[in-house]
């Protein structure tokens, strides 16, 4: 049973990391770069639209699970059979602590002051509110695609190297 949830928590820790990097990876390599293309307007617009859409259960699971699921499989890999795999498992919890990190420390700041520029069609300077907010946004949102991709490949190996394990 224990092997079970040691198996459970690694894999949930991984799904987890991976849909976060390829949230973020998307708006790298897709949203943003559409946006760029468009008008300040629209890029405001569209953001905020965003911004207020993805505050839901499942970005909040998947956001706080890549936080906590990685600290749970640790834990549960402390067995001195579970060593090889334990730096793995470290090591994608600090990348994704990082990804965290820029997320509420920096992307999520900027969210905030796009929203309190109050609706779109109101506001006297889009341009100006555009400029305060994409180069920024877009730089940091690269820094947490990096990280929360390393993150997901170190909890991916963990889970080769506990495959190994289990099968000697």
């Amino acid at each position: 049973m224990f092997e079970v949830l040691r198996v459970a928590a690694l894999l949930a820790a991984t799904i987890a990391a991976g849909m976060m990097a390829g949230l973020f990876a998307a708006f790298s390599y897709s949203v943003m770069p559409g946006f760029a293309r468009t008008d300040a307007r629209t890029l405001v617009g569209g953001m905020q639209a965003i911004n207020r859409a993805i505050v839901n259960g499942w970005f909040l699971t998947l956001f706080f699970g890549a936080l906590i699921l990685p600290g749970l499989a640790a834990a549960l890999h402390l067995g001195e059979e579970q060593r090889g795999v334990l730096p793995w498992i470290v090591a994608g919890l600090v990348l994704y602590v990082v990804t965290f990190g820029v997320t509420v420390g920096v992307n999520i700041p900027l969210n905030n002051a796009l929203e309190a520029a109050g609706d779109v069609n109101q506001i006297p300077d889009v341009d100006a509110v555009r400029e305060r907010f994409e180069a920024k946004w877009v730089r940091w949102n690269l820094v947490r695609t990096a990280t929360s991709l390393a993150a997901f490949a170190c909890l991916t190996w963990a889970l080769v190297l506990h495959g190994q394990i289990a099968a000697t």
